[in-house]
């Protein structure tokens, strides 16, 4: 499929955005979206591709962060800076990520004790409860895979 092809057939809800990738090279891939965008999917090491365990901390990571940017931009102005580091190291005996740590880096500098307090209460209480990566990986999740030999 190249590029001006239209997405694949997949059954979706009406609201929801097709994803896909597509092979464009030895052990690499294209990620696509219905609305346009694309990501750039290969091994460790690969200039200017991510690797799909970098694009599942990413995902976490922004997650996050869209999940408490209201909470953020409330009480600290609409043009806050925040940075969400995360990282992971992987069990390479399982050939998984036993666990991720996220951080969310924000000044809170302008707030007082007890206003900072009730912030951090919020935003983590939105993440908790508004972060879908976050709440699937905690929850777990199980992957059925179909392999077909049509498009």
């Amino acid at each position: 499929m190249t590029t001006e092809q239209a997405a694949p057939d997949v059954t979706t809800n009406a609201q929801e955005t097709q994803l896909w990738v597509e092979r464009t090279g030895v052990r690499r891939y294209t990620g696509r979206n219905s609305r346009g965008a694309e990501v750039l999917i290969g091994s460790v090491g690969d200039e200017a591709a991510f690797s799909p365990g970098e694009l599942l901390k990413i995902a976490l990571a922004g997650c996050s962060g869209l999940a408490s940017d209201s909470a953020l931009r409330h009480r600290l102005g609409d043009d806050v800076d925040v940075t969400i580091n995360v990282s992971g190291m992987s069990d390479d005996d399982e050939d998984r990520y036993p666990a991720f740590l996220e951080e969310l880096v924000v000044d809170l500098s302008a707030l007082d004790a007890t206003a900072r307090e009730r912030l951090l209460t919020v935003v983590h209480r939105a993440i908790e409860n508004h972060c879908t990566v976050g709440r699937t990986l905690e929850a777990g999740a199980t992957v059925q895979l179909t392999v077909t030999g049509e498009r």
